[in-house]
């Protein structure tokens, strides 16, 4: 589904179909523009030049480049991010993950080798503060 605004969603409302558990994949090579919303497990092998939302896990490989802001459960980065990160529960940023922007997550891991250049919150009330503060910035965009 396209948006308004030219934003691809990827989520279904509805009771027929909710997307959890569902497993959505962009490509090497695939370049998106625009925003991304899923209810399901998302892995990037591409490029996103636009918003990452995700209510369960995102997982980017190491050819993956974000420029734009991620939001999730959990988070597994390998590739590139250019933009600020909010994970409810765990992000880990793998030994080859570069990640240039402000994180807020309940935990961190950063293994031997990444780079990461940015300001870090952590806890789960830095956690909802920020969730809270998104929602509220949403609806008076809406």
């Amino acid at each position: 589904m396209i948006g308004k605004n030219g934003s691809a969603k990827t989520n279904v409302k509805g009771p027929e179909v909710s997307g959890a558990g569902s497993l959505n994949l962009i490509g090497t090579g695939t370049v998106i523009r625009g925003d991304i919303e899923t209810a399901g497990d998302i892995r990037v092998d591409g490029t996103l030049i636009g918003r990452l939302t995700a209510k369960a896990k995102i997982v980017l490989g190491e050819s993956a480049i974000i420029e734009g802001d991620m939001f999730c459960q959990n988070a597994d980065i390998s590739g590139a991010v250019l933009g600020n990160i909010i994970v409810d529960e765990l992000l880990t940023l793998k030994g080859t993950g570069r990640m240039h922007g402000d994180v807020i997550t309940k935990k961190l891991v950063i293994e031997a080798g990444a780079d990461f250049t940015g300001n870090c919150k952590m806890g789960e009330n830095t956690v909802k503060a920020a969730n809270i503060t998104r929602k509220q910035e949403a609806l008076a965009d809406a």
